[in-house]
């Protein structure tokens, strides 16, 4: 699954401050062998460079719960 920007994403990357959290895909960058990566940007920061399969798409339920707070 591809990413747009202003998706609303979950970062999977153990190795990352950001892990677990969401973000929201800032920018996309396609290198010249094909891969895409992404620039996703969170309350306290952004991670570069993060691959496709880092990232999950964010329930709509918790886009919704992040308003209410």
């Amino acid at each position: 699954m591809s990413f747009e920007e202003d998706d609303r994403v979950v970062l999977n990357d153990e190795h990352s401050e950001f892990d677990g959290q969401t973000g929201t895909v800032s920018q996309t960058m396609e290198s010249m062998f094909g891969d895409v990566t992404y620039t996703v940007s969170f309350e306290d920061g952004q991670e570069t460079g993060v691959p496709e399969d880092d990232l999950e798409a964010a329930d709509e339920d918790e886009d919704a719960d992040e308003d209410e707070e």
